[in-house]
């Protein structure tokens, strides 16, 4: 039995998707006008693996993460750069799949775009006008009455009399209530647009993921989730838009990962502590920038340091090592180790609790080894990389793992050239030139396993 924290009810359901064996699950992907930043890094991560986890207990998942790639960001970056806001949004979006595929990122089953649903978004606006949920202004803007929905902030925990009174109204705008959100912005001379009953305009961003989630899986799904900056106003203003459209409950289970913060500090460009994924990329190997996302709750805070990442490379090559010269084993039986791995996942995905488990299986691997028992290790093995790969880690081959190119002074060919001349020195009986050898590798990170079979290098 799988139990998930819904952020609607706040404690931990038993989660019962609407159709027996499969899930419909929703999460709001990225507004492409820059590069995406450890926090949507963080969400990626979150959500692939809660996506591999339910396809490994046999769901089939239908996964959607759509693209926002119309909004004043955007045509404010297109401005900027002074260029097609198209071509800017395609520029990104091709960044944004080359971060996650280095990420381990699963694609997602429909990566929808919001332009390519104006239709659609235009229809549902129609039906809250016409209900009397929506109103067109003199601005020729499209507003929500929040007004008119009485569960107006049941997700988010806010009362409305509250957001009414702090809110702040610009002179400009012609919202009934200050509360008021739009659905579609009349356009300013020059701007993209599309026709509309309302005149030229193009959706506001909240409508955009209620259009799309209701074509791409129905008017009520199972999951919905997202960062936790998303919580209010943007999910709070999906769910009324939705279920004042179509008269039902929206989502049965929110989802929101926990925020990224630097040395403590939460991750802002003001504070000058802001990182995009491929600057982190520069520096560590994916997989151990996976490891260090993967290893906290989804839910908890993360925080984020040189040293963080460092001691994630530290424990991810623990793992690497126990599989280090290990064939794994074919067709293995389900173990102690799996039911404890599925036991800890079934509790809100504990992705800390399954690293755990993992650590477990390699220590097992280990203890087969000196006692010489190597049949009792290639299965272990087996069972490492077969969790390992439910978390999206530990699916290459070891030596990859440890000769990965991180952008360091020395090359895998000029490493494996000073092995030789190191070699061949101590062939030679010159133990000063091949102990040289060995501390300047050394002192560049590169550390040398000599063994029976010959030598092997890591880096350090």
């Amino acid at each position: 039995m799988i139990r998930i924290h819904n952020t609607l009810t706040q404690q931990k359901e038993e989660f019962k998707p609407i159709e027996p064996g499969k899930v419909r699950m929703y999460v709001c992907g990225m507004t492409v006008y820059d590069y995406c930043h450890l926090g949507h890094a963080r969400v990626l991560v979150a959500f692939d693996v809660i996506t591999r986890y339910l396809r490994h207990r046999g769901y089939d998942v239908h996964y959607v993460r759509n693209i926002t790639d119309i909004d004043d960001k955007i045509l404010r970056r297109a401005d900027e750069n002074g260029e097609v806001y198209t071509d800017l949004t395609e520029r990104m979006i091709a960044a944004m799949h080359e971060d996650e595929a280095r990420l381990g990122v699963l694609s997602p089953t429909e990566e929808p775009r919001a332009t390519a649903y104006i239709d659609e978004i235009i229809a549902m606006i129609h039906k809250l006008v016409s209900s009397g949920h929506a109103y067109a202004a003199d601005n020729g803007d499209v507003y929500f009455a929040v007004e008119s929905y009485k569960d107006y902030g049941k997700l988010s925990k806010k009362k409305l009399d509250d957001l009414v009174a702090g809110a702040r109204v610009d002179v400009q705008e012609a919202k009934r209530s200050p509360a008021d959100f739009a659905l579609w912005k009349a356009a300013k001379p020059g701007e993209v647009s599309w026709e509309s009953p309302w005149g030229d305009g193009r959706p506001g961003w909240h409508i955009e993921c209620s259009a799309m989630s209701n074509c791409c899986l129905g008017e009520t799904f199972d999951i919905h989730g997202g960062g936790p900056d998303l919580l209010f106003p943007h999910h709070e203003n999906e769910i009324a838009q939705s279920e004042c459209a179509n008269g039902h409950t929206f989502v049965n289970t929110w989802m929101h990962a926990g925020a990224i913060r630097v040395n403590k500090e939460k991750m802002s460009k003001s504070l000058g502590n802001f990182f995009t994924i491929r600057e982190i990329l520069e520096k560590y190997p994916p997989e151990i920038v996976r490891y260090f996302l993967v290893s906290s709750h989804y839910r908890s805070q993360v925080d984020y340091s040189e040293e963080s990442l460092a001691e994630a490379g530290r424990t991810l090559t623990k793992l690497y090592h126990a599989l280090r010269g290990v064939i794994p084993a074919k067709d293995v039986a389900e173990t102690e180790h799996d039911k404890r791995f599925e036991e800890v996942m079934d509790d809100d995905f504990n992705t800390a609790g399954a690293i755990a488990v993992l650590h477990a299986v390699a220590n097992e691997i280990n203890q087969h080894r000196r006692e010489g028992k190597g049949e009792q290790a290639r299965q272990a093995a087996a069972v490492l990389v077969r969790l390992g790969g439910v978390l999206g880690l530990l699916q290459q081959d070891p030596e990859a793992f440890f000769q990965a190119d991180t952008g360091g002074e020395l090359t895998a060919e000029d490493i494996e050239a000073m092995i030789l001349a190191r070699a061949e020195a101590r062939k030679a009986k010159n133990f000063a030139e091949g102990d040289r050898i060995r501390d300047e590798l050394a002192e560049k990170g590169i550390i040398l396993d000599d063994s029976r079979e010959g030598t092997t290098w890591r880096r350090g």
